[in-house]
């Protein structure tokens, strides 16, 4: 048995499978800021079998809460002499151009906290000037006094030779024990000195909420349950051990929306689609990534905080490429200084939530102009639905502004929602030259079944997949992963000058680093599978193309340097032949392989008629008020077509069919919805 819990914005969801491919769900309220009592209470809601598990794996937003909402601990710095200030110059690039009013990001380092020491390294990682040790003690009885709980330690080159950063740990734990202490080059060693800073800084200011958190739930686990195995999931589509979580807690930044990243990647191999758009719609964010060929795509260019008015701040660890929006069933609708109407990013959470729930929410949300317009029933409310109070809402905050009725501002809050969620689909398929007619659309989260099929027709996919289990699919996706760890090495160097020994001894090197790691983590070495990338570039471009390399071609440079060509023209419609490449960094990724469960193929033969619920009036573009059948999901049978326009409930999700579209379910009980033949 394994059970994984994924921690979100509005719920706390559960999955739990044997190796039969037996499986259940179950959704809890999150519970902030003790988020550890809600993944307890989605635990009793499985009674006996959240008692006993071989295996145990955690998604939260620990992290990135404690990022956005400033909750870490007081944060201290050392760095080397003259680069104090790296944090606050940052870099160049303002996104807001023309705003004569536009401010940087505040370091999350204040400067009176930021040290320096004389130490120096040159590029080749020599040492120009020692490290002493009596600098390092007089800032840590300068940041006692300052009451600080984490400290942060980023030198310069550090990413070629780590030894004065690990001489410096050593000697701060001597001199004081309780403090938690980041190593830049236990997090990143690649180059860009504040990238790495920036990074360690996060670290650190993270470590402490995150080793408690961690400590918390661990306790109460033990306390409840008797889990043989216990992991995190982490940004990089991997998971870990709990303490390992505990020393680099940045690695989960975006623990639990990869997940499900990764379940659509899995899902995708068991129905034969490699070409795939995941699309993740929770109670208060929308999420997208784009998988090809069955490869996730993993980026080292991650911010938070990030959009067109802000510069965000830089995070140089693996991250799953996921574009996120600010839309989901929470989103509250409201109406800008310009008489627009709006949807997100602004939610109304768990609590009060939507008007729908009755606990005090005033504002209307795309969940409460679902219910409004027949997609969602009042009856599969967990709450005494108050209609009235609902189009009161929605009428009195919206429609009156626009002289429309209620039904009308309802759908245009849904097509508002829509729209912002279609932009981010583009983001990552049209914008980066990708035919989403190319792409099955994967839909998951308790709306993404909602609004997805909207939104295939907009776009021009084919083909949308509902994946079974698609309310909690991100914990599905945590069951499927595989324990994972990343080794990324800068290491410049023109490929002609690039011996393959040189080559060769460095991967080998890194394989051994990883091997070691996982051997403490108990895995076995027949059980590690490796994949190796290049970060490769022309001579003089600032910027890489990923070139994913065989280990059986570490012999063949020019086989690589091929691939290289081919996929720069790929990313940016043109190459060079003739020119010199070098290579920037190398890219390890160590898998520590687990069993899967299997999906299990499971046949529904009776008639359609019993799978029906009720006949309901839906709320439809260009259509009005439709007659719209509603069946139960668990009820339909196997492969029967149903044409749109029709409407498919399941416990916390609803499947929304078009006219234009048709719906059946496969023998995995995935729903498949297509475009219907003229």
């Amino acid at each position: 048995m394994r059970i994984a819990t994924d921690i979100g914005g509005t719920f706390t969801d559960l999955v739990y499978v044997d190796d039969l491919g037996n499986f259940g769900i179950a959704k809890s309220s999150t519970t902030p800021p003790h988020f550890e009592n809600g993944v307890i209470d989605v635990l009793d809601k499985i009674g006996e079998t959240g008692k006993n598990s071989d295996m145990f794996i955690h998604g939260t937003t620990v992290i990135i809460n404690a990022l956005t909402e400033r909750k870490g601990a007081k944060t201290g710095l050392i760095t080397t002499k003259g680069f104090r200030d790296v944090l606050e110059i940052a870099r160049g690039n303002r996104p807001d151009l023309f705003n004569v009013k536009y401010e940087k990001p505040k370091p999350f380092v204040e400067r009176y906290l930021r040290k320096e020491v004389s130490e120096r390294l040159n590029f080749k990682g020599e040492v120009v000037a020692p490290l002493e040790r009596s600098e390092i003690e007089e800032i840590i009885e300068e940041f006692k006094k300052e009451q600080v709980e984490a400290i942060a330690v980023a030198y310069l080159h550090s990413y070629v030779n780590p030894t004065h950063e690990i001489q410096t740990v050593q000697w701060i734990r001597e001199l004081w024990p309780e403090v938690k202490v980041t190593a830049s080059s236990e997090i990143t060693k690649e180059w860009r000195e504040y990238e790495r800073t920036n990074t360690a800084v996060l670290n650190a200011y993270v470590q402490p909420i995150a080793g408690e958190y961690i400590e918390r739930l661990e306790n109460k686990i033990s306390e409840n349950s008797n889990f043989k195995q216990s992991y995190i999931m982490q940004s990089n589509g991997g998971t870990s051990k709990f303490n390992r979580a505990k020393n680099s807690p940045i690695t989960m930044v975006e623990s639990g929306p990869v997940a499900g990243v990764l379940g659509a990647a899995v899902l995708g191999e068991f129905i034969g689609e490699n070409n795939i758009i995941a699309f993740d719609i929770g109670g208060t964010t929308a999420k997208c990534s784009l998988i090809e060929n069955g490869e996730v795509k993993l980026s080292t260019d991650y911010y938070i905080e990030k959009d067109n008015r802000n510069a965000g701040y830089p995070i140089k660890t693996p991250v799953v490429d996921i574009v996120e929006i600010g839309n989901g069933g929470g989103s509250i609708a409201w109406i800008d200084d310009a008489g627009s109407l709006k949807v997100g990013p602004q939610s109304a959470g768990a609590y009060p939530g939507p008007v729908a729930y009755g606990l005090g929410g005033t504002e209307p949300t795309t969940t409460d102009a679902n219910l409004l317009t027949g997609r969602l029933s009042s009856k599969n409310f967990d709450y005494e639905v108050d209609l009235n109070a609902v189009r009161g809402a929605i009428e009195s905050k919206i429609g009156r502004k626009f002289d429309i009725s209620a039904e009308e501002a309802a759908l245009g809050i849904i097509r508002i929602a829509n729209s912002n969620m279609l932009n981010a689909l583009k983001l990552i398929s049209v914008r980066k030259g990708y035919d989403p007619q190319d792409f099955t659309l994967i839909a998951f989260g308790g709306g993404g079944s909602m609004h997805a099929p909207a939104l295939a027709l907009e776009l021009g996919v084919k083909k949308v997949v509902i994946p079974v289990a698609s309310p909690v699919f991100s914990a599905w996706g945590m069951l499927m992963t595989d324990l994972r760890n990343d080794y990324i090495q800068t290491y410049i160097k023109k490929m002609d000058e690039l011996s393959v020994e040189e080559l060769n001894s460095h991967v080998k090197e890194m394989e051994a680093k990883a091997l070691s790691e996982f051997s403490a983590d108990g895995i076995d070495e027949s059980l590690v599978e490796f994949k190796l990338y290049l970060d490769m570039r022309y001579l003089g471009q600032e910027h890489t193309v990923k070139v994913p390399v065989e280990l059986s071609d570490l012999f063949n440079k020019e086989r690589i340097i091929n691939e290289f060509h081919k996929l720069h023209k790929k990313n940016y419609t043109f190459n060079l032949p003739e020119s010199p490449t070098e290579i920037v960094n190398f890219h390890l990724t160590a898998f520590g392989k687990v069993k899967k469960p299997q999906l299990k193929e499971s046949r529904i033969e009776h008639e359609l008629e019993e799978a029906k619920k009720e006949v309901r009036d839906v709320y439809f573009e260009q259509l009005g008020w439709v007659s719209t059948p509603v069946y139960d999901r668990d009820l339909l049978p196997t492969e029967q077509v149903i044409s749109g326009p029709v409407i498919i409930e399941e416990k916390a999700a609803v499947t929304v069919v078009y006219k234009s579209q048709k719906i059946m379910k496969d023998v995995f009980g995935n729903l498949i919805i297509e475009k219907e033949e003229k």
